[in-house]
Formats: C-alpha cells, structure tokens, sequence
C-alpha cells in the first residue's frame, strides 16, 4: 500500500464516522449544523440520507484503495457530494445560521479540495 492509497483509507474512515454520526444522531448533528430545523424529525429523513451517502462513497473509496481497485471515481463523487452541500448550503442564503453557512462552505471545500487533490493524484 502507497502513501496515496493509505490517506484516501484514513479519509474515508473520517467521511465515514461523520456519515455514521449523521444516520445515527440526526439531531446532535443537525441542531448545530440546521439551528432549530435540525431537531425536526422530518429534517432527520434528510439527514440520515445524508449519512449514507457519506458512507457509500467514502466506503467505496476506502474499499477500493485497500484493494488496489480503481479509486478516482469514487473520489470524484466525493467531491460533487461536497460540492451539492456547498451549493445547498448557499442557496438557504439566510433560513440557515450565518455560522453553519460558513461552516459548511469552510468544511465542504476543504473537503472538496483534498478529495479532488487525492483525486489528481492517484493513478486510477
């Protein structure tokens, strides 16, 4: 196992505890992140969806690196994953916290940023 292969398995395992953290949490998560529409239980439907996504791409990402299978795709859903939360986020505009709405943009593209940089990087 390279370098390129170990840092896409300990970001995945990363993406996929915040997925876990999501579909089994809905409400700690979501109250910080959504403000008062986080505690909703409708919200949760969404939020859980949310968390399995995380948990796909990143699993398919951490599975495919330890197997030496092809990873850049799953890395790039990745990125538009985080991409799609970031363009969400903005357009709430003002329905979300202004700290949640620089939160996500902060984390969704430092995300984005180092998926798509791993991305770039790796041979397949």
């Amino acid at each position: 196992m390279d370098g390129r292969e170990a840092i896409t398995i300990a970001l995945a395992a990363g993406r996929v505890a915040f997925g876990l953290a999501l579909v089994g949490a809905p409400a700690r998560i979501g109250s910080s992140w959504l403000g008062p529409d986080g505690e909703r239980r409708s919200t949760h439907v969404a939020l859980r969806g949310l968390g399995a996504r995380d948990i796909a791409l990143a699993g398919g990402a951490g599975w495919a690196a330890a197997r030496g299978s092809a990873v850049r795709p799953w890395l790039l859903a990745t990125v538009g994953g985080d991409l799609a939360d970031i363009a969400a986020t903005l357009a709430a505009g003002d329905t979300l916290p202004q700290r949640a709405r620089t939160g996500t943009v902060l984390l969704a593209g430092g995300s984005a940023l180092a998926w798509a940089g791993l991305a770039a990087a790796v041979d397949s």
